[in-house]
Protein backbone atom coordinates (compact mmCIF):
# COMPACT_ATOMS: atom_id res chain seq x y z
CA UNK A 1 0.00 0.00 0.00
CA UNK A 2 2.82 2.42 0.83
CA UNK A 3 4.42 1.85 -2.57
CA UNK A 4 1.12 2.37 -4.39
CA UNK A 5 0.45 5.60 -2.45
CA UNK A 6 3.93 6.90 -3.31
CA UNK A 7 3.45 6.19 -7.02
CA UNK A 8 0.08 7.90 -7.11
CA UNK A 9 1.50 10.92 -5.32
CA UNK A 10 4.43 11.07 -7.76
CA UNK A 11 2.10 10.91 -10.74
CA UNK A 12 -0.10 13.61 -9.29
CA UNK A 13 2.88 15.89 -8.69
CA UNK A 14 4.19 15.25 -12.22
CA UNK A 15 0.83 15.98 -13.83
CA UNK A 16 0.57 19.30 -11.98
CA UNK A 17 3.84 20.72 -13.41
CA UNK A 18 3.07 23.68 -15.66
CA UNK A 19 3.77 23.30 -19.39
CA UNK A 20 6.26 26.15 -19.86
CA UNK A 21 7.08 26.74 -23.54
CA UNK A 22 10.73 26.99 -24.48
CA UNK A 23 11.81 30.32 -25.94
CA UNK A 24 11.93 30.25 -29.73
CA UNK A 25 15.41 30.42 -31.22
CA UNK A 26 16.19 32.56 -34.20
CA UNK A 27 16.74 31.16 -37.71
CA UNK A 28 20.23 31.12 -39.24
CA UNK A 29 21.95 31.19 -42.65
CA UNK A 30 19.57 33.60 -44.36
CA UNK A 31 20.21 33.72 -48.10
CA UNK A 32 18.32 35.53 -50.84
CA UNK A 33 18.26 35.36 -54.61
CA UNK A 34 16.85 38.28 -56.58
CA UNK A 35 15.73 38.15 -60.21
CA UNK A 36 14.35 41.06 -62.15
CA UNK A 37 12.17 41.22 -65.24
CA UNK A 38 11.88 44.79 -66.45
CA UNK A 39 10.90 46.19 -63.04
CA UNK A 40 9.37 43.01 -61.55
CA UNK A 41 11.57 41.76 -58.71
CA UNK A 42 11.25 38.16 -57.54
CA UNK A 43 12.79 37.34 -54.14
CA UNK A 44 13.57 33.76 -53.11
CA UNK A 45 14.70 33.49 -49.47
CA UNK A 46 15.98 30.44 -47.61
CA UNK A 47 17.08 30.03 -43.98
CA UNK A 48 17.59 27.26 -41.46
CA UNK A 49 14.82 26.82 -38.86
CA UNK A 50 12.54 29.47 -40.39
CA UNK A 51 8.78 29.08 -40.04
CA UNK A 52 7.92 31.95 -42.37
CA UNK A 53 9.37 35.04 -44.05
CA UNK A 54 8.45 38.68 -44.52
CA UNK A 55 9.80 40.66 -47.46
CA UNK A 56 9.45 44.45 -47.45
CA UNK A 57 9.81 46.45 -50.66
CA UNK A 58 10.54 50.16 -50.17
CA UNK A 59 9.04 51.67 -53.33
CA UNK A 60 9.49 55.46 -53.17
CA UNK A 61 6.78 56.62 -50.72
CA UNK A 62 5.15 53.19 -50.53
CA UNK A 63 6.17 50.32 -48.26
CA UNK A 64 4.88 46.90 -49.30
CA UNK A 65 5.37 43.91 -46.98
CA UNK A 66 4.66 40.36 -48.12
CA UNK A 67 4.42 37.47 -45.65
CA UNK A 68 5.30 34.13 -47.24
CA UNK A 69 5.71 30.56 -46.02
CA UNK A 70 8.03 29.43 -48.83
CA UNK A 71 10.29 32.50 -48.98
CA UNK A 72 9.02 33.72 -52.36
CA UNK A 73 7.76 37.26 -52.90
CA UNK A 74 7.21 39.44 -55.96
CA UNK A 75 6.86 43.20 -56.38
CA UNK A 76 6.71 45.40 -59.49
CA UNK A 77 8.57 48.72 -59.51
CA UNK A 78 7.15 51.08 -62.12
CA UNK A 79 10.00 53.60 -62.29
CA UNK A 80 13.76 53.25 -62.63
CA UNK A 81 15.81 53.93 -59.53
CA UNK A 82 17.65 52.43 -56.56
CA UNK A 83 15.43 50.71 -54.01
CA UNK A 84 15.80 48.80 -50.74
CA UNK A 85 14.42 45.33 -50.09
CA UNK A 86 14.41 43.92 -46.54
CA UNK A 87 14.01 40.18 -46.00
CA UNK A 88 13.32 38.62 -42.62
CA UNK A 89 13.33 34.93 -41.69
CA UNK A 90 11.09 34.26 -38.67
CA UNK A 91 10.56 31.54 -36.12
CA UNK A 92 7.89 33.77 -34.55
CA UNK A 93 6.73 37.26 -35.40
CA UNK A 94 9.12 38.72 -32.83
CA UNK A 95 12.04 36.32 -33.37
CA UNK A 96 13.83 36.79 -36.69
CA UNK A 97 17.01 37.58 -38.56
CA UNK A 98 17.11 39.98 -41.48
CA UNK A 99 19.12 41.40 -44.35
CA UNK A 100 18.59 44.59 -46.36
CA UNK A 101 19.76 44.90 -49.95
CA UNK A 102 19.85 47.72 -52.46
CA UNK A 103 18.79 46.99 -56.03
CA UNK A 104 19.05 49.13 -59.11
CA UNK A 105 15.90 48.96 -61.24
CA UNK A 106 16.11 50.00 -64.87
CA UNK A 107 12.84 49.99 -66.79
CA UNK A 108 13.75 49.08 -70.35
CA UNK A 109 11.83 50.49 -73.28
CA UNK A 110 12.87 47.41 -75.25
CA UNK A 111 14.93 49.30 -77.82
CA UNK A 112 18.14 47.32 -77.30
CA UNK A 113 16.78 43.84 -77.94
CA UNK A 114 18.28 42.66 -74.64
CA UNK A 115 16.45 40.15 -72.45
CA UNK A 116 14.17 41.68 -69.84
CA UNK A 117 14.70 39.00 -67.18
CA UNK A 118 17.47 37.41 -65.20
CA UNK A 119 19.44 37.52 -61.97
CA UNK A 120 20.29 40.89 -60.41
CA UNK A 121 22.97 41.34 -57.77
CA UNK A 122 22.83 43.74 -54.80
CA UNK A 123 24.59 47.08 -54.61
CA UNK A 124 26.05 46.22 -51.20
CA UNK A 125 27.88 43.28 -49.62
CA UNK A 126 28.98 42.84 -45.99
CA UNK A 127 32.55 44.10 -45.41
CA UNK A 128 32.82 45.51 -48.97
CA UNK A 129 32.56 49.04 -50.37
CA UNK A 130 31.50 49.80 -53.94
CA UNK A 131 34.59 51.60 -55.29
CA UNK A 132 33.76 51.82 -59.02
CA UNK A 133 30.81 51.08 -61.26
CA UNK A 134 29.51 51.65 -64.76
CA UNK A 135 25.76 51.27 -65.16
CA UNK A 136 25.86 52.40 -68.84
CA UNK A 137 23.10 54.94 -68.26
CA UNK A 138 24.36 57.57 -70.69
CA UNK A 139 24.37 57.79 -74.47
CA UNK A 140 28.04 56.86 -74.87
CA UNK A 141 30.86 55.10 -73.05
CA UNK A 142 32.37 56.86 -70.08
CA UNK A 143 35.96 58.12 -70.11
CA UNK A 144 37.00 55.10 -68.02
CA UNK A 145 37.02 52.91 -71.14
CA UNK A 146 39.18 52.78 -74.24
CA UNK A 147 39.28 50.45 -77.28
CA UNK A 148 41.51 47.83 -78.81
CA UNK A 149 41.23 48.28 -82.59
CA UNK A 150 42.22 46.17 -85.59
CA UNK A 151 43.21 42.53 -85.88
CA UNK A 152 46.07 42.42 -83.39
CA UNK A 153 49.06 40.12 -83.59
CA UNK A 154 48.01 36.96 -85.47
CA UNK A 155 44.39 37.43 -84.55
CA UNK A 156 44.99 38.77 -81.02
CA UNK A 157 47.19 35.78 -80.26
CA UNK A 158 44.46 33.25 -81.02
CA UNK A 159 43.96 33.32 -84.82
CA UNK A 160 40.68 35.17 -84.32
CA UNK A 161 38.83 36.31 -87.45
CA UNK A 162 37.26 39.65 -86.45
CA UNK A 163 38.38 43.25 -86.90
CA UNK A 164 37.71 45.26 -83.75
CA UNK A 165 35.94 48.57 -84.43
CA UNK A 166 34.74 51.29 -82.11
CA UNK A 167 31.38 51.48 -83.88
CA UNK A 168 30.32 47.98 -82.80
CA UNK A 169 29.96 49.08 -79.16
CA UNK A 170 26.83 51.14 -78.42
CA UNK A 171 25.43 52.47 -75.14
CA UNK A 172 21.68 52.94 -75.12
CA UNK A 173 18.75 52.45 -72.74
CA UNK A 174 21.02 51.54 -69.83
CA UNK A 175 22.78 48.76 -71.76
CA UNK A 176 26.19 48.40 -73.40
CA UNK A 177 25.77 46.30 -76.57
CA UNK A 178 28.79 44.73 -78.28
CA UNK A 179 27.82 43.40 -81.70
CA UNK A 180 29.68 40.82 -83.79
CA UNK A 181 28.80 41.18 -87.47
CA UNK A 182 29.39 39.14 -90.60
CA UNK A 183 30.75 41.96 -92.73
CA UNK A 184 33.90 42.62 -94.74
CA UNK A 185 36.18 45.28 -93.28
CA UNK A 186 39.76 45.76 -94.44
CA UNK A 187 41.10 42.19 -94.58
CA UNK A 188 38.56 40.62 -92.21
CA UNK A 189 35.20 38.96 -92.82
CA UNK A 190 33.83 39.85 -89.39
CA UNK A 191 33.76 42.88 -87.08
CA UNK A 192 33.21 43.33 -83.37
CA UNK A 193 34.41 45.48 -80.41
CA UNK A 194 36.85 45.08 -77.55
CA UNK A 195 36.75 47.54 -74.63
CA UNK A 196 39.20 47.89 -71.75
CA UNK A 197 40.04 50.07 -68.75
CA UNK A 198 43.80 49.76 -69.33
CA UNK A 199 45.70 52.88 -68.26
CA UNK A 200 42.49 54.36 -66.81
CA UNK A 201 41.18 52.07 -64.07
CA UNK A 202 42.71 49.00 -62.43
CA UNK A 203 42.29 47.14 -59.16
CA UNK A 204 44.08 44.81 -56.77
CA UNK A 205 41.71 42.42 -54.98
CA UNK A 206 38.01 42.73 -54.33
CA UNK A 207 34.75 41.48 -55.78
CA UNK A 208 33.78 42.16 -59.40
CA UNK A 209 30.20 41.70 -60.64
CA UNK A 210 29.27 41.91 -64.33
CA UNK A 211 25.63 41.47 -65.33
CA UNK A 212 25.39 40.38 -68.96
CA UNK A 213 23.44 38.35 -71.49
CA UNK A 214 25.71 36.47 -73.88
CA UNK A 215 25.78 35.79 -77.60
CA UNK A 216 25.67 32.23 -78.90
CA UNK A 217 26.51 30.00 -81.84
CA UNK A 218 29.42 28.16 -83.38
CA UNK A 219 32.56 30.30 -83.53
CA UNK A 220 31.27 33.00 -81.16
CA UNK A 221 33.57 33.74 -78.19
CA UNK A 222 32.40 36.39 -75.67
CA UNK A 223 34.71 37.19 -72.76
CA UNK A 224 34.75 39.24 -69.56
CA UNK A 225 38.32 39.17 -68.31
CA UNK A 226 41.33 40.94 -66.78
CA UNK A 227 45.03 41.43 -67.50
CA UNK A 228 47.83 42.65 -65.27
CA UNK A 229 48.76 46.32 -65.54
CA UNK A 230 52.35 45.37 -66.37
CA UNK A 231 51.53 43.52 -69.60
CA UNK A 232 53.39 46.08 -71.70
CA UNK A 233 56.63 45.44 -69.76
CA UNK A 234 56.30 41.85 -68.55
CA UNK A 235 54.36 40.45 -71.49
CA UNK A 236 51.87 37.59 -71.42
CA UNK A 237 51.45 35.30 -69.48
CA UNK A 238 53.88 36.80 -66.95
CA UNK A 239 51.43 39.68 -66.39
CA UNK A 240 48.72 37.23 -65.33
CA UNK A 241 45.22 36.80 -66.76
CA UNK A 242 41.93 36.33 -64.90
CA UNK A 243 39.05 35.18 -67.08
CA UNK A 244 35.89 36.07 -65.17
CA UNK A 245 33.75 34.52 -67.90
CA UNK A 246 34.31 32.96 -71.30
CA UNK A 247 31.77 31.14 -73.44
CA UNK A 248 32.60 29.05 -76.48
CA UNK A 249 29.43 29.13 -78.53
CA UNK A 250 27.87 26.15 -80.23
CA UNK A 251 24.79 23.96 -80.22
CA UNK A 252 24.05 21.87 -77.18
CA UNK A 253 26.17 22.27 -74.06
CA UNK A 254 28.45 25.01 -75.42
CA UNK A 255 25.82 27.75 -75.46
CA UNK A 256 24.92 26.99 -71.85
CA UNK A 257 28.45 26.57 -70.41
CA UNK A 258 30.79 29.25 -69.09
CA UNK A 259 34.45 28.98 -68.10
CA UNK A 260 36.49 30.72 -65.40
CA UNK A 261 40.28 30.47 -65.76
CA UNK A 262 43.60 31.95 -64.66
CA UNK A 263 46.77 32.06 -66.74
CA UNK A 264 50.29 32.74 -65.43
CA UNK A 265 53.98 32.12 -66.07
CA UNK A 266 55.39 29.11 -64.24
CA UNK A 267 59.17 29.35 -64.53
CA UNK A 268 58.79 30.88 -67.98
CA UNK A 269 56.17 28.38 -69.15
CA UNK A 270 52.49 29.16 -69.70
CA UNK A 271 50.34 27.61 -66.96
CA UNK A 272 46.57 27.72 -66.57
CA UNK A 273 43.83 26.41 -64.30
CA UNK A 274 40.11 26.65 -64.94
CA UNK A 275 36.64 25.41 -64.13
CA UNK A 276 33.23 25.57 -65.80
CA UNK A 277 29.54 25.82 -65.02
CA UNK A 278 26.58 24.78 -67.18
CA UNK A 279 22.92 25.73 -67.08
CA UNK A 280 20.53 22.80 -66.79
CA UNK A 281 18.64 24.03 -69.87
CA UNK A 282 18.46 26.91 -72.32
CA UNK A 283 21.46 29.10 -73.04
CA UNK A 284 23.20 32.15 -71.57
CA UNK A 285 21.63 34.29 -74.28
CA UNK A 286 18.13 33.78 -72.87
CA UNK A 287 18.46 35.83 -69.68
CA UNK A 288 20.82 38.13 -67.85
CA UNK A 289 23.24 36.50 -65.41
CA UNK A 290 25.81 37.96 -63.03
CA UNK A 291 29.37 36.72 -63.52
CA UNK A 292 31.63 37.40 -60.53
CA UNK A 293 35.01 36.83 -58.95
CA UNK A 294 36.01 37.29 -55.32
CA UNK A 295 39.77 37.86 -55.22
CA UNK A 296 42.25 38.31 -52.39
CA UNK A 297 45.96 37.73 -51.74
CA UNK A 298 45.53 33.96 -51.45
CA UNK A 299 42.70 32.89 -53.74
CA UNK A 300 40.22 33.67 -56.51
CA UNK A 301 36.65 32.35 -56.46
CA UNK A 302 34.28 32.32 -59.44
CA UNK A 303 30.53 32.74 -58.98
CA UNK A 304 27.50 32.52 -61.24
CA UNK A 305 24.49 34.41 -59.87
CA UNK A 306 26.26 34.56 -56.50
CA UNK A 307 26.82 30.78 -56.31
CA UNK A 308 30.47 29.68 -56.31
CA UNK A 309 31.45 27.07 -58.89
CA UNK A 310 35.27 27.24 -59.02
CA UNK A 311 38.28 28.49 -57.03
CA UNK A 312 42.06 28.57 -57.20
CA UNK A 313 44.73 28.85 -54.51
CA UNK A 314 47.04 31.71 -55.57
CA UNK A 315 49.19 31.72 -52.43
CA UNK A 316 52.22 29.89 -53.97
CA UNK A 317 55.08 32.21 -54.88
CA UNK A 318 54.94 31.25 -58.56
CA UNK A 319 51.46 32.82 -58.76
CA UNK A 320 52.55 36.23 -57.48
CA UNK A 321 51.16 37.76 -60.72
CA UNK A 322 47.81 37.73 -58.92
CA UNK A 323 49.02 40.06 -56.18
CA UNK A 324 49.20 43.04 -58.53
CA UNK A 325 46.72 45.41 -60.20
CA UNK A 326 44.57 44.24 -63.12
CA UNK A 327 42.34 46.04 -65.63
CA UNK A 328 39.04 44.85 -67.16
CA UNK A 329 38.33 43.82 -70.77
CA UNK A 330 34.97 43.16 -72.46
CA UNK A 331 34.87 41.69 -75.96
CA UNK A 332 33.16 39.34 -78.40
CA UNK A 333 35.61 37.45 -80.61
CA UNK A 334 34.71 35.51 -83.75
CA UNK A 335 36.63 32.33 -84.52
CA UNK A 336 40.02 31.46 -83.05
CA UNK A 337 41.90 28.44 -81.81
CA UNK A 338 39.46 27.52 -79.08
CA UNK A 339 35.97 28.00 -80.62
CA UNK A 340 36.88 27.32 -84.24
CA UNK A 341 35.27 29.23 -87.11
CA UNK A 342 31.60 30.05 -87.63
CA UNK A 343 29.68 27.69 -89.88
CA UNK A 344 26.35 27.57 -91.67
CA UNK A 345 24.52 27.26 -88.35
CA UNK A 346 25.90 30.54 -86.96
CA UNK A 347 23.42 33.41 -86.93
CA UNK A 348 24.64 37.01 -87.31
CA UNK A 349 24.65 39.57 -85.86
CA UNK A 350 25.46 38.26 -82.38
CA UNK A 351 25.30 40.58 -79.36
CA UNK A 352 26.61 40.69 -75.81
CA UNK A 353 24.45 42.93 -73.61
CA UNK A 354 26.15 44.33 -70.50
CA UNK A 355 23.90 45.88 -67.87
CA UNK A 356 26.60 46.90 -65.40
CA UNK A 357 30.16 46.38 -64.18
CA UNK A 358 30.78 46.88 -60.43
CA UNK A 359 33.96 46.66 -58.36
CA UNK A 360 33.83 46.20 -54.56
CA UNK A 361 36.79 46.27 -52.22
Amino acid sequence: MKIMTFLLLSLALFSCEPDVPKPAGKPSNLNTQLTITNGEVHVLATADSANFYTVTFYDNNDTVTVETQDGEAVHVFNTSGTYQIRTRAHTTQASYIEKTEQVLIEISTGNTGAPTSGYISPLTYPNYTLVWQDEFNGASLSSDWTYDLGTGSWGWGNNELQYYKQENAVVSDGILTITAKNENFNTSNYTSSRLKTQGLKSWKYGRIDVRAALPYGQGIWPAIWMLGDNITSAGWPACGEIDIMELIGGAGANDRTIHGTVHWSNAGTHAQYGGSKSLTSGKFADNFHVFSIVWDANSIHWLLDNVEYHSVDTSPAELDEFREKFFIILNVAVGGNWPGSPDASTIFPQKMYVDYVRVFQ
